[in-house]
């Protein structure tokens, strides 16, 4: 490709319109012609790399200051944003083919994303998806390690999904992902906004600062879908400038949620909006999904789906795995996994599922090393408010002391007289729940959901699906 093409003008060069053979900010992956951009990342700086890349063979790198490399570097304010420009030049701009959904926020976006897609392909509509579980070209399932991936394989992606004839792509679109530019020049049709509560702050460092980074997704989109049961998501509906509607399970908004009734086999409420009341039944529990099942209404309506076909969707749909999901037992007890991992996201299971416990409810959970430290106590005082016993283990401990994390988790539960556990190994947790497990008790397995592994020291994988788990833990019993 023409570098002049390539740029689009979104940065100046005096190199001329030579030929580009590819584009990457990863050193391994240079080769002769090749663009390099110079990403500064939390370990490495590309910048320290640009000489080298040159004599490597790259035609021109893309830096933030000049570094005396002449006509060879192509100086920018933003060197990640430009290569998400560059990338989606790259493959043709597939964002422009597509109608884009992104969905934003700490808890709600992987099954918002899913239900959205879910009714958008019963109804006909080819829908990519890019999410924390998997990424989806139609019926076409592909591995993921990112919620939002890397800039080049995320375009990659989108070029994908429009070869593959999708109409629409539905995404979650991380803070990650918007803050590292991750996601090229995207433009989203719609943008929902499902709350803000602690989470990766080991990286954000701050609230406000993981907050305006969540909010840069309501400058490239159309319309914006909000949470204002939220207090972030009442403040982002008063700031943003673009269209706005707003959703709730509390009060009168565009579309809110009334008369709701609540099983452990699902969910039914009346869909209030401007035009009209629906009446909504669905499989998936929890009032926490009421909120995300009005968001996917909300959305699909605005894209013209009729209001007969969503509800009838929403009817036929199972649940997401690892979202609220129930794990057969064939016993007189309920086993649920879920991937709750935040304070706001233990209290919203647990709440929602002690509705329908007619007995114990028993979480057991525990906390990622090498994460936010700080919100560990507070998601042992969010489970200590709804459970009736606690068993408190390990999580993705990573390169942390398991210990050490447990003994952080457990400052939460000072001030709690509900009994706990400790037991470290995650394996043998699940086997104490299941043993001490009684008639019409509720076990809530947190933290790992959809996960099918753990991290431990080393930054090692271990297979770890609590599924089998459970099922090996049944044989014991």
């Amino acid at each position: 490709m023409k570098l002049y093409e390539l740029l689009e003008n979104n940065a100046g060069t005096s190199l001329g319109n030579i030929e580009i053979s590819a584009i990457t900010d990863d050193t391994r992956k240079v080769a002769e012609g090749c663009l390099f951009v110079c990403v500064k990342g939390g370990s490495f700086d590309g910048h320290s790399a640009a000489a080298e890349m040159l004599e490597k063979g790259a035609a021109a790198v893309v830096v933030e200051h000049d570094l005396g490399l002449g006509d060879k570097q192509i100086i920018t304010a933003n060197s990640r944003k430009l290569y998400g420009q560059l990338c989606s030049a790259w493959f043709g701009h597939p964002e422009r083919k597509l109608r884009m959904i992104g969905v934003t926020g700490t808890n709600g976006k992987t099954t918002i994303t899913s239900v959205i897609k879910h009714i958008l392909m019963a109804n006909g509509h080819k829908t990519g998806l890019v999410g924390t579980i998997q990424n989806e070209i139609g019926d076409e399932i592909i591995h993921t390690e990112n919620t939002t991936p890397m800039t080049f394989e995320f375009v990659g992606l989108l070029d994908r999904m429009v070869k593959a004839g999708c109409e629409f792509v539905v995404m979650e679109v991380s803070s990650f992902g918007l803050c590292q530019y991750r996601i090229g020049s995207s433009w989203f049709e719609t943008a929902v906004f499902t709350n803000l509560t602690q989470d990766h702050l080991d990286y954000h460092k701050t609230m406000e600062e993981y907050y305006q980074a969540k909010k840069m997704l309501f400058d490239i989109c159309d319309c914006a879908i909000v949470n204002t049961d939220d207090d972030y998501g009442r403040r982002l509906f008063g700031e943003i400038s673009c269209k706005k509607l707003g959703f709730s399970v509390k009060e009168k908004a565009d579309f809110y949620a009334d008369s709701i009734s609540i099983k452990s086999t699902g969910s039914k409420f009346t869909l209030c909006t401007n035009s009209g009341n629906y009446a909504v039944s669905s499989r998936i529990p929890g009032m926490f999904n009421v909120s995300n099942l009005t968001a996917a209404v909300a959305v699909c309506l605005r894209c013209g789906i009729a209001a007969e076909d969503i509800l009838s969707a929403i009817a036929a749909y199972n649940g997401v795995k690892g979202r609220c999901e129930i794990i057969p037992t064939n016993r007189d007890f309920t086993v649920i996994c879920d991937y709750a991992h935040t304070p706001d996201a233990i209290e919203n299971i647990l709440r929602s599922v002690k509705e329908y416990t007619e007995n114990r409810l028993i979480c057991l959970f525990g906390c990622g090393g090498n994460r936010d430290a700080a919100k560990r106590p507070k998601m042992a005082a969010a489970a200590a408010e709804y459970a009736d016993k606690l068993i408190i283990t390990s999580d993705n401990p990573r390169n942390e002391d398991p210990g050490q994390i447990i003994s952080e988790i457990l400052t939460g539960l000072e001030n709690s007289d509900v009994p706990y556990d400790v037991v470290t190994d995650r394996r043998e947790a699940i086997y104490h729940a299941l043993k001490i497990a009684e008639k019409g008790d509720i076990i809530v397995l947190a933290g790992k959901g959809h996960e099918d592994y753990q991290v431990l020291a080393g930054m090692q994988r271990v297979h770890f699906d609590e599924r089998e788990v459970v099922a090996d833990g049944l044989k014991l019993l």
